[in-house]
């Protein structure tokens, strides 16, 4: 059993080595090959090229990087001719896991869509390319199921992977009780795991930091890298910037979303982490006017953040804007620090949102779906 999956950031590299761990579980003899990143690579599944280093976002990095891609596009079409996988999953990453589909769809190989883009909630006319080009979607949330069955797609519940990591996290207690030390009431900054994320938000989530210190004196602030580039990137802004109680750490995330009162983020699925941990949050996405406007001619849903969708209301506000929002943003954090009546509700809403929706095994449902599939497509059919 050959198996080419194809990750292209790194929550989708951390989903699938979860999956590559569980189809190795079922069947050892499975091999794994694709694109990924570390994660993958170390759970077993041998990289043609770290495709998560190329992770980008907006129009005009992809178009930058438009001969990687088809480079890339080129390299996995060779391999479906030469070694022919007995099954193609792609993990997110729409644009060129689109690519990835037609071209295996060509070769005839089955495709599996596991974390499928939110078609639901802009270009639902893309379900024309799920429907052509994939033969089955893995969903992640809920309501998904239905709609692209109404659609006429194959499609099956199998839940969001996310909450399949976060029970097994083994969290640093040592820096936990030293961040501990001391009065002040910590506030999260969590700037996103892609660079261009902070080259877009984190002047605004600074920003908001500031206006939260002047009302309240007594917070500080923690910023959660990913890597230690984006660290130099916080670290080189602070210092234009000084005077604010905060520290900036890498790898620490788990641990800084534990040790926060509240969350000041950029829009991403870090926001299931925040339910799962409970803990209220301002989601920030900022765009420049042309993508403002497209986004508004395309998007359908009411709401960006996955914790609101799956709440359908507003439990995390939201704020996908051209300009910078910080004041208003503060001022909801702020209104968590001074009003614990307010700040306890929505604990108890976000309970009950975890109980209904954060159960793990989204990863080992899928394994044992995709093997499956496999299996009846290779049986015999009966004659009459």
């Amino acid at each position: 059993m050959r198996i080419f999956l194809c990750a292209g950031e790194p929550s989708g590299d951390l989903h699938g080595a979860n999956l590559v761990r569980h189809l190795r579980d079922l069947d050892p003899s499975t091999e794994c090959v694709g694109f990924g990143g570390d994660n993958m690579q170390a759970a077993g599944c041998r990289l043609l090229y770290p495709l998560c280093r190329l992770a980008v976002m907006g129009i005009v990095h992809v178009l930058a990087n438009v001969l990687s891609f088809l480079h890339l596009l080129s390299r996995a079409d060779r391999f479906f001719r030469q070694h022919r996988p007995d099954a193609v999953v792609l993990i997110d990453y729409p644009g060129f896991n689109w690519w990835l589909a037609r071209r295996a769809h060509f070769h005839g190989i089955p495709v599996f869509y596991f974390v499928p883009p939110q078609l639901w909630g802009w270009g639902g006319y893309r379900v024309k390319k799920m429907r052509r080009w994939v033969d089955h979607v893995l969903c992640t949330l809920p309501f998904e199921k239905a709609w692209y069955q109404d659609r006429n797609v194959q499609a099956e519940y199998v839940g969001h992977p996310f909450f399949d990591e976060l029970p097994s996290q083994r969290l640093d207690s040592s820096f936990i009780e030293m961040q501990k030390d001391g009065d002040a009431t910590i506030v999260a900054i969590l700037p996103g795991s892609r660079t261009q994320e902070l080259e877009r938000n984190l002047a605004t989530q600074i920003r908001t930091a500031r206006h939260i210190h002047q009302a309240r004196p007594d917070t500080r602030f923690l910023v959660a890298c990913f890597r230690s580039a984006h660290q130099q990137m916080v670290a080189d802004y602070l210092r234009r910037h000084p005077d604010l109680p905060i520290e900036t750490h890498v790898g620490r995330t788990p641990e800084i979303i534990t040790l926060a009162h509240a969350c000041v983020t950029v829009s991403g699925s870090v926001a299931l982490e925040l339910l799962y941990r409970r803990k209220p949050s301002v989601i920030v996405y900022r765009l420049n006017k042309l993508e403002l406007n497209l986004a508004r001619r395309v998007v359908t849903t009411k709401f960006i953040c996955l914790v609101n969708l799956l709440a359908g209301k507003e439990l995390y506000p939201e704020f996908a804007t051209a300009h910078c929002p910080a004041e208003a943003m503060a001022e909801r954090v702020v209104t968590w620090l001074a009003d614990p009546p307010a700040y306890a509700a929505l604990l108890g809403e976000l309970d009950a949102l975890c109980a209904r929706v954060a159960e793990p095994g989204a990863c080992a449902k899928t394994a044992r779906f995709i093997l499956q599939a496999l299996a009846d497509k290779r049986q015999p059919r009966a004659v009459a």
